[in-house]
Formats: C-alpha cells, sequence, structure tokens
C-alpha cells in the first residue's frame, strides 16, 4: 500500500511541439472507455467530437475499450481487481507511469487519478457519496478511492474542473475549498442525428402498435438500469392519484430492474393496466420507444445529471424530473418540462402529469423540449471544451 501511496506526482508539465503533423498530444483518461455507463459514453462521444474538430493526436489510457473506437490511439492501464481496495489506487498508479512516459501536452481525466490538468466531475465527492447518498460508513475501497480523489484536486496540479451540472459544482466546492473560478460546467451533450434520420410518426404506430398502446393514449416513459433510485414508486404512486383525479396516462418502463415488485405495487395503486414493462432495450429500440412517446419521467432520488433527460428532450418529450436530477439546470418550468421539489408529494405530481393530458400544452412544450436538446448536442459541448483545452495549451506554453 506504501509503494503505491509515494509514487504520487505533483502534476503534468510537458511542453507543447507538433508531432507528426498533430498540433498536440491529449491523454484521455477513463477506466472503461465507450462502454455502457453515462461516464463511459460521455468520454467517447466528447473525445469523438473534439477529435473531429482538431489536429490533435488523442490518446485513450483506458483498461477496456469498445470494439470501435474511432481514430484514436488505446493504451492499456492494467487494474488490480483484488483487493477491492486496489481498483482505483491501481488504475491511478498505472495511469501516472504512462503518463510519465507518453510527453502529453494535456491530461484530461474522467477518472480519479493523481494528476491531470483537466478533470471532469462525472460524479460527487466520493466521500459525500457515501456519507449522504448510500448513508453507509466508508470501507476500505472507499477511503481509498476518497484519497486518490483528494490527491488530485488538492495536490494534482489540476488547472480546470468541470462539473456536469451546477447540483454537482455546489457539492464539489462544499466539500473542496478550492477557487470556484477554477469549476465550470459544461453539461452533456445529445447526438440529435440518431432522432432526425427517424420518422417519428413511423416509429410511433410501429412502437404503439407492438406494445398494444392506441394511437391516441397519452404516453409516459420511464427508461432506467435502477428502477428503485430513479423513482419508479413514486411515479407509480402519482398514477394512482392521477386516476383518482379523473385522469389517465400509459407508462413504458424501459431498463433493468424488480419488475414483479413494480407490477405488484402497480396492482395495488390500481394502474396495472396502464403499466408495460419492455425490460432492456437496445439504443435504436429505445430511440424509437422516446419518439413513441409523449413524456419523460425521472423522479430520482440522486443523480448527477441524467442523460437520459436531454435524450428524451431530443425526440421532443418534455421531461417531469425531481430538484435531485442535475438534468434540472436545462428544464425551464412549464415551457419545456417541470421540475418536482418533492417526488413523494404524489398529489402534487399527479397534478402536474393532469396538466400533461392536454394535448395543445404537449404539442407546445414538444417543440420547447426539441429546442433544448438542439441547444445542447455534442457539437455545443465539445466546442466549450475544445476552449478549455486550448486555454490550458496556451498557458503551459507560456510557463515552458
Amino acid at each position: 500500500m506504501i509503494f503505491f501511496f509515494n509514487y504520487v506526482s505533483a502534476g503534468v508539465r510537458k511542453k507543447t511541439a507538433e508531432r507528426n503533423g498533430f498540433m498536440s498530444k491529449i491523454a484521455v483518461v477513463i477506466p472503461k472507455y465507450g462502454l455502457a455507463g453515462g461516464a463511459e459514453q460521455f468520454a467517447s462521444e466528447l473525445t469523438g467530437k473534439l477529435r473531429d474538430r482538431t489536429q490533435d493526436d488523442f490518446h485513450v489510457l483506458a483498461n477496456r475499450i469498445a470494439p470501435d473506437p474511432g481514430a484514436v490511439r488505446f493504451e492499456k492501464i492494467p487494474v488490480v481487481l483484488f483487493p477491492k481496495w486496489m481498483t482505483t489506487v491501481s488504475f491511478a498508479w498505472f495511469v501516472q507511469n504512462q503518463i510519465r512516459r507518453g510527453n502529453f501536452d494535456l491530461v484530461h481525466s474522467h477518472e480519479r487519478i493523481f494528476a491531470a490538468d483537466l478533470f471532469t466531475l462525472h460524479g460527487v465527492p466520493h466521500r459525500y457519496w457515501v456519507d449522504q447518498v448510500r448513508r453507509k460508513s466508508m470501507s476500505l475501497y472507499d477511503r481509498a478511492t476518497a484519497w486518490v480523489e483528494r490527491k488530485l484536486v488538492l495536490e494534482g496540479g489540476c488547472r480546470k474542473f468541470v462539473a456536469v451540472s451546477s447540483l454537482t459544482r455546489d457539492i464539489f466546492l462544499r466539500e473542496y475549498p478550492i477557487d470556484p473560478e477554477k469549476v465550470f460546467i459544461i453539461h452533456p451533450g445529445v447526438e440529435l442525428s440518431g432522432y432526425r434520420r427517424k420518422n417519428k410518426n413511423e416509429a410511433r404506430h410501429a412502437v404503439r402498435s407492438s406494445l398494444g398502446i392506441g394511437e391516441n393514449d397519452p404516453v409516459m416513459v420511464f427508461a432506467s438500469m435502477n428502477f428503485e433510485i430513479k423513482g419508479l414508486d413514486d411515479i407509480i404512486a402519482s398514477l394512482g392519484n392521477l386516476q383518482k383525479q379523473a385522469g389517465s396516462l400509459k407508462l413504458v418502463v424501459a431498463g433493468k430492474g424488480n419488475a414483479r415488485k413494480y407490477q405488484k405495487m402497480a396492482g395495488e395503486a390500481g394502474v396495472a393496466e396502464n403499466i408495460v414493462f419492455t425490460g432492456l432495450l437496445d439504443r435504436e429500440k429505445l430511440t424509437d420507444l422516446y419518439l413513441a412517446g409523449d413524456l419523460y419521467v425521472m423522479l430520482s432520488q440522486f443523480d448527477t445529471f441524467g442523460m437520459v433527460v436531454l435524450e428524451a428532450m431530443a425526440a421532443g418529450l418534455p421531461v417531469v424530473v425531481s430538484s435531485r436530477v442535475g438534468a434540472k439546470d436545462v428544464v425551464v418550468q412549464g415551457e419545456n418540462g417541470f421540475v418536482i421539489e418533492n417526488p413523494s408529494d404524489h398529489d402534487h405530481v399527479a397534478s402536474v402529469l393532469k396538466t400533461m393530458l392536454d394535448e395543445g400544452i404537449r404539442r407546445r412544450m414538444s417543440a420547447a423540449a426539441l429546442a433544448t436538446a438542439s441547444e445542447n448536442s455534442w457539437d455545443a459541448a465539445a466546442e466549450k471544451y475544445r476552449a478549455l483545452y486550448e486555454e490550458i495549451l496556451a498557458a503551459k506554453k507560456k510557463e515552458a
């Protein structure tokens, strides 16, 4: 353990120079690149966009990578998986070795490592996550992970930090006494082309027909890999209250979770016939489901952003999210969606959903949601990151 803890660099400061036609040599650090998961997809989408609009030489330092990573160089980083507490520490140590050898002009990390120029905050500080979100005691793994994170933030030479939402930034600054001017907010983007190449009416008809839902039935979509954390219980209870208010919505639940538990819950709430569970859907089918819906709902207990919110908006769906979802940053109350302060107030949630039964309101909010997604494309996010890259590279060149 001491061997790893003593092997820490205070930062990475190399001269910027052209190499074989490339302007700068960039290291992108993440354990899994382009695989399932918000941070993994984020890193892949963003790096691809940056690669396309610059002449930089991108090297992905990862343990695992998607089968088709695009035109990036992959450098495999080992990870010690046992004992578990070594996972984060070993990845950080092996990354640091590679950075020392690589002579990179800029290191952009999406993971806790010992040193970087730019660190994207996909989550909240690990200690906060364990104490306040999971509400558990710190294990040895948690302590080691929090230690690496603290080294990066306070001693790792980071010039800039990027939070994915104002919620994430606020929590980060409460945990770490650093200059707020160094912490920026850049939301994840959404790829619009997958929606624009499809015919919405055709997708709507095909999906609804396959699920046994009428063409004119108002449909709410919920997609998640964790039904409990994302608030499916509050959604079902709110549907039950909506029915008591003489309103009715169909709910399509996509993803992975204990379907039997929630089917029972739906039966107790008297809305079992209004809910369809699809199971896991691939990207193409999930896009079709969004296009077939009328609104999206996610009443999460906690979510640093929630990329599915922008994905739903890209299909023209107004959204209903809890105030604990970072994507609330892009929601304008009553215009492109609603932010719910207390998801357990099922009468209030039901009243919001009842508002969405009005087709005219849905149509107006749908146009606003689509406009919001267009303003938050991956191209727009990449431009903001490119500006940060240029600022960091210029400062390092001046110091050299």
